[in-house]
């Protein structure tokens, strides 16, 4: 579990499982995420496997809960990218929170952990290369441009772009 000034990063529970089955059936959510939307059961069983996840090795996908009012807002978290053998900050939240800076303040904590508890050399953040927001995401958190790329996922290709911040920029950017 972790906390920011606004939010807290933990574990999912019973009762973020209806509003996470609802963010993941929304079509602007899901847009650059394969644009399949999720069953209540996927997205049941996604909670349960981050939640297996975190208790196994404190990475996922933890839930993001607002502290002033307990509102599930979405998720975010580091794990292992399916494409390269590196450590990918991602983040998905319901609509209705973008634009609040909700997504930068859980990731950078997350690179918090990874940096320096985990002792990563470098983090990278992937997403469809048309996705303007994520791709903003990437920038507050002081990410760099590595490459464009096709990726495939479950078997469909898609163009990807790929940020990436090392250990090094982090800590310079701190001081």
């Amino acid at each position: 579990m972790r906390t920011t000034e606004r939010l807290l990063l933990r574990p999912f529970r019973e009762e973020d499982l209806e509003p996470w089955a609802a963010l993941n059936t929304d079509p602007e959510v899901m847009k650059y995420l394969g644009e399949q939307l999720l069953s209540r059961e996927q997205a049941d069983e996604i909670a349960e496997g981050v939640n297996e996840r975190y208790a196994k090795d404190g990475t996922g996908f933890l839930a993001i809960e607002r502290r002033a009012d307990g509102a599930f807002l979405g998720a975010c978290g580091l794990q292992h990218t399916p494409w390269f053998p590196d450590f990918e900050i991602g983040w998905r939240l319901a609509r209705e929170y973008w634009g609040h800076g909700y997504a930068t303040e859980a990731a950078a904590s997350w690179l918090e952990h990874g940096f320096t508890a985990m002792g990563l050399p470098h983090v990278i953040s992937v997403t469809d290369t048309p996705n303007a927001r994520s791709i903003a995401v990437m920038r507050r958190l002081g990410m760099s441009f590595d490459q464009e790329t096709v990726l495939e996922e479950d078997g469909v290709p898609f163009d990807a772009t790929i940020y990436r911040l090392t250990a090094e920029a982090w800590n310079a950017a701190r001081k």
